[in-house]
């Protein structure tokens, strides 16, 4: 292990590596999940395994004497508050963000609205409910837009409309995922990610990875098929920017309350370095963002699991 991180976790602790459950990026969790359990096996913890969350959850914690909960849900009830919450109940250790984090950072529009007070860049945008008058509340916008329905990841329900037309079409497929959507103006630049981590008393960037989608936009299948998005790792862009970029994730995870690791966006457009949002269970498959940017500074894919389980019990809120 090149990083040479310490383990702080027994390594006969019974370990859930929590994944699955109703949310609608099931798939991507239990792909996150596989990938960690094999890791932690990998590292001796031979006590770990697979924990699909069911309305049971609680009862099957209790009947399997867990020591300490490994999050590796994505999305509803897995990354907005919900398992978190239940853990804290259950007095059960978990890694990742704790309930307010959690629960703030799934919702884009909150996420704004607490880093707009620290005067970190943001995307001009407006909140949309079902029954407002769109075309009122859009006016100020400049088009094309995106919608993106606050709560909700991997890009799911999100669209690129360039016209008012195409607005009114997919504003109601939007709202199929979410009462409340974010519209977003559309911004041409850099599309970049940057994790950060916490290990023992430092919190620190990962190296900035910058994607160039063959899709018009960073969408689902751009996210999760092999082959469709050009990854440049570290960034193309000027070391102070690098720097800038950095310190703005840094500063954006610890304004939103983050602990234990967190995966911040960003739009890098006209030398303006835009965070679009801020994802507190980030995924950890093969083809994940997190895993890449943390190889990329001499942190294998064993030392990444390994840091965020040493952060079980951080997030105590």
């Amino acid at each position: 292990m090149g990083y040479n991180v310490k383990k702080k976790i027994d390594e006969n602790a019974k370990i859930a590596v929590l994944c699955g459950g109703p949310s609608s990026e099931r798939e991507i969790s239990l792909r996150s999940a596989k990938n960690v359990l094999a890791a932690l096996k990998r590292q001796g913890y031979e006590n770990a395994e697979l924990v699909d969350i069911d309305k049971n959850i609680a009862k099957t914690l209790l009947d399997k004497k867990i020591d300490i909960a490994y999050n590796a849900m994505h999305g509803r009830f897995g990354e907005d508050g919900c398992i978190q919450g239940l853990l804290e109940i259950m007095e059960i250790p978990y890694t990742g963000c704790g309930v307010m984090s959690s629960s703030l950072c799934m919702n884009k529009e909150h996420t704004k609205n607490i880093l707009k007070s620290a005067q970190i860049p943001l995307i001009k945008s407006v909140l949309l409910q079902k029954n407002d008058d769109y075309a009122a509340k859009i006016k100020d916008l400049k088009m094309p837009l995106m919608l993106k329905p606050v709560s909700e990841g991997s890009s799911i329900g999100m669209f690129k409309v360039n016209n008012l037309e195409e607005f009114k079409e997919k504003i109601e497929k939007s709202f199929e995922y979410n009462q409340d959507v974010m519209v977003e103006e559309y911004l041409k630049g850099k599309s970049m990610t940057v994790g950060v981590l916490e290990d023992g008393e430092t919190t620190f960037a990962t190296e900035i990875l910058e994607f160039r989608p063959k899709n018009e936009w960073y969408d689902f299948e751009a996210k999760y098929t092999a082959g469709m998005t050009e990854f440049i790792l570290p960034a193309e862009i000027s070391d102070e920017m690098t720097q800038k970029v950095k310190e703005i994730a840094v500063k954006a995870f610890q304004i939103c309350g983050c602990r234990g690791v967190s995966r911040v966006d960003f739009l890098l457009a006209d030398g303006i370095p835009y965070v679009l949002e801020i994802n507190t269970s980030p995924g950890m498959t093969d083809l994940s963002d997190l895993p890449a940017q943390s190889a990329a500074m001499g942190i294998s894919y064993d030392e990444l699991v390994q840091i965020i389980l040493n952060g079980a019990g951080l997030n105590k809120n």
